[in-house]
């Protein structure tokens, strides 16, 4: 899960073009919205759209679990983890 993370991170990272951030700067538990990464919910569709084109798992914009899904890096990483094919 520790490999799925970083992947996560790097891709976070380059998707948002997060200049100021490199993917060893984000805490796997830290939020990224609001507080954390600061996030927002452009940048929640972008990463939504990466994430489908590299793990080939497709996160929908009106999943009630998106607030739970997008919380941190972790459960980003356990959701596509259970979900790629």
């Amino acid at each position: 899960m520790a490999d799925l993370e970083r992947e996560i991170k790097e891709l976070i990272v380059e998707a948002l073009m997060l200049d100021d951030v490199t993917p060893e700067g984000i805490d796997s538990s830290a939020p990224l919205f609001v507080e954390g990464l600061g996030l927002d919910s452009i940048d929640a569709l972008e990463l939504a759209m990466a994430i489908d084109k590299k793990f080939g798992v497709r996160i929908r914009a009106d999943d009630e679990g998106n607030k739970a899904i997008f919380a941190n890096v972790k459960n980003l990483a356990a959701y596509v983890a259970q979900h790629r094919g």
